[in-house]
């Protein structure tokens, strides 16, 4: 029986310069590229081991051949993000695939620290929920997972802010979408994050270039 449950990665492709952008004083325009596809593999790994259905939603296009490494190795979809804000990218998503799937979990590429126990108690937490999300400690949040949306519910949100979090949850309360948080996780975004790595069980298989 196909899974009711998909897991969709939003994923940047990763073009040095392009991407972890903060972390390129840190490690270097192709350093940062390479910790960035590494965090990619690992959240796609990670959501293929759920034995749930897995899409990467891919920008700038799915039509990269990283990404397509990543569809063949761990057996899953690709889709364009397109246009527009994050929040409507992912409003999106969740619209394209809900008549297919009966809940749909999004997760960011940025969090090493999500584990398959995560998105699954995401996924079973909508029972009683229509919205769950996953909050990050920079005030943003890593996973958001839906069963039903509406229009509004990515309204005013300053994205890559510290009051993502805050905005959510303001404009979900609009909404009246019921919701839940589940523990706080962290995200590597900036050069004070990449202490972190080193405590990640599985370890990151990173290495920097020579």
């Amino acid at each position: 029986m196909a899974s009711e449950t998909c897991v969709v990665i939003f994923a940047k492709a990763p073009i040095p310069g392009e991407v972890k952008t903060r972390l390129i004083p840190a490690l270097g325009s192709e350093g940062a590229a390479m910790l960035h596809a590494a965090l990619v593999e690992r959240a796609v790994e990670t959501a293929s081991r759920t034995k749930f259905s897995v899409e990467i939603c891919c920008t700038p296009t799915a039509d990269d051949a990283f990404f397509e490494d990543c569809a063949e190795e761990f057996n899953c979809d690709l889709s364009d993000q397109g246009d527009g804000s994050l929040g409507e990218r992912m409003l999106r998503s969740f619209e394209t695939l809900l008549p297919e799937f009966k809940q749909v979990v999004i997760v960011g590429a940025d969090c090493p620290a999500v584990t398959g126990k995560h998105i699954r108690a995401a996924a079973a937490s909508l029972a009683m929920n229509d919205v769950v999300l996953i909050p990050a400690d920079d005030g943003g949040y890593v996973l958001i997972a839906a069963r039903r949306t509406v229009p509004a519910m990515f309204d005013g949100i300053d994205w890559g802010t510290d009051t993502v979090l805050a905005q959510q949850r303001n404009a979900l309360h609009r909404t009246g979408l019921v919701f839940i948080e589940l523990e706080t996780l962290w995200d590597v975004d900036r050069p004070e994050d990449l202490s972190r790595l080193a405590t990640l069980n599985p370890p990151l298989l990173f290495s920097l270039p020579t």
